[in-house]
């Protein structure tokens, strides 16, 4: 197939040379937009006269045709072709004749590649806020149900104090949160069209830039040729909401891998998100969070991978460029299987409330309210701190709760206690009357709940 650059040079080059230029492999993927673009620029040429309104109607009409059949299956992308630009425009030409050759006026495939990597991640970037949105309302749901679900807060990985695992839930909701709001802050930046800055000095013919940005769905048109060629900005920024999307999940899932181990048996997964093991029957693998949280080093990847391409590059456009698409499409194509599995997995999963209040009960987290007991009733609080460590100590050493210790044992220690000290440090009491705003009561659950709903239009 000729080469849309033959002219200048005889189009041949060496076999290796020519496999090592293509970017068909992973640029095909683009094919809708850059046909969508295409029938849009040849909308704006019949408009402004560039054309003659007969030809711009056929290529019109080719290019609907070419998207059917691809669609259908009738018609399989060539991947001998250089890129999908070129593909699209050959079959255009074989279609459509000479005025399938028309299209390419006052077009470069500099502002051409610009506007198709747009309009695919425009589409990215607005599915995958979905499915952030998606995992953020099945947590929410969770987090309702499990709102009085008493835990124990961790610092360091120890036991700290007493929350629910609604509240737990809640904070991974608050995260994903402002994942979307940065998808939505890259979306709203990109909001512009290269289309027409052409290679990258605009062009002499009297093109109507802001027709054919408002055919494609963009607000405006970019306002300097050369920054529209070349600006990637979108593509480092979408990578970078995508890399804090994977932090998020990726720390989850290592609560996740934790909670579901036998050490701490909170949850128990789903077998639909969990595998066994070939040689050892008792085995219940969390792979769907394990794979989360070693793709997440993936995605970082690509995200550096960009920045490098982009960090020496003069403008306007140079073939370094090319070097954006296949980082950015991993990333999503990551991104969104891991939040494709995670919403459902998290929906299906069993929580196993009973060792979840035990392993509050036995983390002795309730030891400062039984330290403030002591104060309220007058004792120095450095006093009552270091009897209540003394307390623990002994619980520790004969396999006691606070809870389990009888009211003589206490009595050994100090006078002041009676029996009302058990109300003062039952965990449910230690933990719902937290009640400072963003506290971990279930009426803190509910009113995040419904604030973030709002907030997210849920």
């Amino acid at each position: 197939m000729a080469k849309l650059w033959a002219g200048r040079t005889s189009g041949e080059i060496d076999p290796a040379a020519e496999s090592y230029n293509r970017s068909i492999s992973f640029d095909k993927r683009m094919w809708r937009e850059d046909i969508t673009a295409s029938v849009a620029h040849a909308k704006m040429l019949k408009k402004q006269g560039l054309i003659p309104a007969e030809a711009a109607d056929r290529i019109v009409s080719g290019l609907w045709g070419i998207m059917e059949d691809i669609e259908s299956g009738r018609l399989v992308i060539d991947s001998a072709c250089e890129d999908i630009h070129s593909f699209v425009e050959a079959e255009l030409t074989a279609r459509e004749g000479e005025a399938g050759k028309m299209l390419h006026t006052a077009r470069s495939r500099n502002d051409q590649v610009a506007q198709d990597l747009r309009l695919y991640l425009r589409g990215e970037g607005m599915e995958t806020r979905k499915l952030v949105l998606d995992l953020i309302t099945a947590l929410m749901e969770k987090a309702y149900e499990e709102k009085a679900t008493v835990m124990p807060g961790y610092t360091h990985l120890q036991r700290a104090q007493p929350v629910t695992f609604g509240h737990h839930l809640m904070a991974y909701a608050m995260m994903l949160s402002r994942d979307a709001g940065r998808l939505d802050d890259a979306l709203r930046r990109m909001d512009e069209s290269p289309i027409g800055a052409c290679a990258l000095a605009g062009t002499t013919y009297d093109t109507d830039r802001r027709f054919e940005a408002e055919l494609l769905g963009f607000s405006a048109p970019m306002r300097n040729s050369l920054d529209a060629v070349s600006d990637r900005d979108y593509a480092v920024e979408l990578l970078s909401a995508l890399s804090l999307i994977m932090t998020h999940l990726s720390r989850f899932s290592e609560e996740i891998i934790l909670w579901s181990s036998w050490e701490f048996r909170f949850i128990s997964l789903s077998d639909a998100y969990s595998t066994g093991s070939s040689i050892m029957p008792q085995k219940k693998n969390p792979d769907m969070a394990e794979l989360t949280r070693g793709k997440t080093g993936r995605v970082y990847g690509d995200l550096i991978a960009l920045l490098t391409a982009l960090k020496g590059i003069p403008l306007a456009y140079n073939k370094d460029m090319q070097e954006d698409k296949e980082a950015v499409f991993d990333a999503f194509d990551t991104v969104k299987a891991a939040l494709t599995v995670f919403a459902p997995m998290i929906s299906t999963m069993r929580v196993l409330r009973d060792n979840m209040r035990l392993a509050a009960q036995r983390g002795f987290i309730n030891a400062t309210d039984l330290a403030d007991y002591l104060t309220c009733r007058g004792m120095p609080f450095r006093t009552a701190y270091k009897l209540v460590g003394e307390i623990v100590t002994y619980c520790s050493e004969n396999g006691l709760t606070l809870e389990e210790l009888g009211i003589e044992e206490y009595k050994k220690r100090s006078e002041l206690f009676e029996q009302d000290l058990y109300a003062a440090i039952d965990i449910d009491t230690c933990c719902f009357k937290r009640t400072s705003l963003g506290g971990p009561t279930p009426e803190s659950v509910d009113t995040q709940i419904a604030w973030l709903r709002e907030k997210l239009g849920l």
